[in-house]
């Protein structure tokens, strides 16, 4: 359980850079809120790690073995170049500064390849639920570092010298790595490439039909988008409305963390209640209406109680969409393809941070804060409509949250 800790500390550390710490420096930096939304661009690694983890598990590092060799080589590489970050100007170099961004993502999205395959190994098939909680806690208690740490720094320290301490925190992964043992595992079958790709999606489909698979992977693409979009531009837009970067820091980022902790836990509780697909629509209109108070915050004079209360509720909403949306994907899995089809869905439902995220910026331009959070409560509803069919609230439920009878 303390090995998951430190594999959740080391998987978030690297995104929170790109997602919370990146955006703030940019702003700072002078670039333009369409150019920094455009670097939700740089996260398409994270939708497409599926793609070379077959080679991962298939070639053998010359040192530590399979996982502890590839988990070393990307934990070296973030360090680098992460505080490689702090060495380039926005407004000059933003074109090396997206470079770099891109690079940061593919090592962060490849070692987390490297961290789950291990942490499948370690753990016995009856601890894999507190491992796997253990880890996505830790997971977000890493923001604590980018978004909150480095931001306070950054009202004292130049930059270069946030991210040089900042990538030094990966220091924690790369002495879990060195301090571990290679679990016991076979180099699997040499099975062909091909095969390994088409056969996840051919049981899918036989399973579901083909509107059955249509309807599920609009709905894991729709369901989210809407919270995804608000909190994209979250620290650029704190600064527009008159907050300091040590107040983001103290305030706006705890606020964000620990009521989504909460959530988490209070959703996985209330789904034993009340199943996944109840928790789904309850758990969706928690998350619109969470939207909406981005909404007033925009339209109201700074305050730091509204700032805290607003924040808590949104993140909130999220950390509980979030327990029962996860839930919903592997439910969705067959047990035969759990691996493949996990990766496949999980990265089309990274797919609106990576791409729908790159609008943000544009259309903040356009219309202003108000009608931007407005739009994403809109946007968050046909992602619920979707729920009719997919996940329908009277469709009884077997131990487990599976729907007793066949999807549509």
């Amino acid at each position: 359980m303390l090995i998951c800790v430190f594999t959740g500390f080391a998987s978030g550390m690297p995104l929170y850079v790109l997602l919370q710490l990146v955006p703030a420096w940019l702003h700072q930096g002078g670039v333009s809120l369409a150019e920094i939304g455009l670097f939700a661009l740089v996260g398409i690694p994270y939708t497409w790690k599926f793609a070379w983890a077959p080679f991962m598990d298939r070639w053998v590092p010359p040192l530590l073995g399979r996982r502890r060799g590839w988990m070393l080589l990307f934990q070296l590489a973030l360090m680098v170049s992460i505080c490689c970050l702090g060495l380039l100007q926005p407004e000059r170099d933003i074109a090396s500064v997206a470079w770099l961004a891109f690079a940061v993502a593919f090592f962060s999205a490849s070692q987390d390849v490297a961290l789950d395959a291990y942490r499948r190994e370690l753990l016995p098939d009856a601890e894999l639920g507190l491992g796997n909680a253990i880890h996505i806690q830790a997971y977000r208690i890493s923001g604590l570092v980018p978004g909150s740490l480095s931001l306070v720094l950054a009202d004292l320290l130049p930059w270069g010298s946030v991210f040089f301490i900042t990538g030094a925190f990966m220091l924690v992964g790369i002495v879990l790595t060195l301090a571990v043992t290679e679990p016991d595992s076979e180099v699997p079958a040499s099975a062909g490439l091909g095969e390994a790709v088409i056969a996840p999606f051919r049981e899918y489909l036989g399973r579901r039909g083909l509107k059955g698979l249509l309807l599920v992977l609009s709905f894991m693409f729709l369901y989210k988008i809407g919270d995804n979009m608000a909190t994209a531009l979250a620290t650029p837009f704190y600064l527009d409305i008159g907050f300091t970067m040590t107040e983001i820091g103290l305030i706006a980022k705890h606020a964000a963390l620990w009521p989504a902790v909460f959530g988490g836990l209070l959703g996985g509780g209330l789904m034993i209640r009340f199943g996944i697909n109840r928790s789904l629509w309850l758990f969706g209109v928690v998350q619109v209406v969470s939207i909406l108070g981005f909404a007033v915050l925009a339209s109201s004079a700074p305050s730091l109680w509204l700032l805290a209360a607003v924040i808590s509720f949104e993140y909130f909403g999220v950390g509980m969409g979030t327990a029962a949306f996860t839930a919903f994907i592997a439910r969705e899995t067959s047990k035969a393809y759990a691996a493949t089809q996990f990766a496949l869905f999980t990265a089309l439902a990274a797919l609106p941070r990576t791409f729908a995220n790159a609008s943000t910026g544009i259309i903040v331009e356009q219309v202003g804060w108000v009608q931007f959070f407005l739009l994403c409560a809109l946007l968050a509803l046909p992602g619920m409509l979707l729920l009719v069919w997919v996940a329908p609230w009277r469709a009884g439920e077997t131990a487990g949250g599976r729907p007793g009878g066949k999807a549509a």
